[in-house]
């Protein structure tokens, strides 16, 4: 009995700190603080300067050598190989410098996420179309599809590390 009213207590006033959240906010359970806290290093600082950099460096090559781009793209994707490959180097040359700069560095992030995701399906086109290269592409193709996740991921905690103010010492 008196557990549950511990209980009811607590609800209560978390309840009451929620109502003080504006709207919007994310609510943090206990997990969710420990990788925040990996989120507000400022590490990530550097880290985003390099995946802007990234993308912006893989949307500039998608114009400068647009037939290794072409080659990946599925073919049975409409209307052209060569028009995803620009949709995809439009993307990447966008994406990029929003997440260079700071105060869009957020969005930028999500959109990298987003992008990640979606030319995903031409990595795993790209190992099966490769499955009878020399050993060393196929690995390159292998190699590139936990790269992909590493690179959400990375844009997932820079979209996280930017969420919360920062701290004034």
């Amino acid at each position: 009995m008196i557990s549950e009213a511990r209980s009811y207590a607590v609800r209560m006033v978390e309840d009451a700190a929620d109502a003080q959240r504006p709207m919007g906010a994310i609510r943090r359970n206990p997990k969710s603080r420990e990788i925040h806290e990996i989120a507000d290093s400022p590490l990530w600082e550097p880290i985003a300067i390099v995946l802007g950099v990234f993308l912006t460096s893989a949307g500039v090559m998608h114009f400068v050598v647009p037939s290794f781009f072409d080659a990946i793209v599925p073919p049975w994707l409409w209307p052209s190989e060569r028009f995803w490959t620009y949709v995809s180097g439009v993307a990447e040359l966008v994406i990029g410098p929003l997440v260079l700069l700071r105060r869009t560095r957020r969005v930028g992030a999500i959109a990298a996420m987003v992008l990640l995701v979606a030319v995903f399906p031409a990595n795993l086109y790209m190992v099966w179309d490769w499955r009878d290269r020399s050993f060393s592409e196929r690995f390159v193709s292998w190699a590139r599809l936990p790269f992909q996740f590493v690179f959400i991921w990375v844009a997932w905690m820079v979209s996280r590390s930017q969420a919360t103010p920062r701290h004034q010492g």
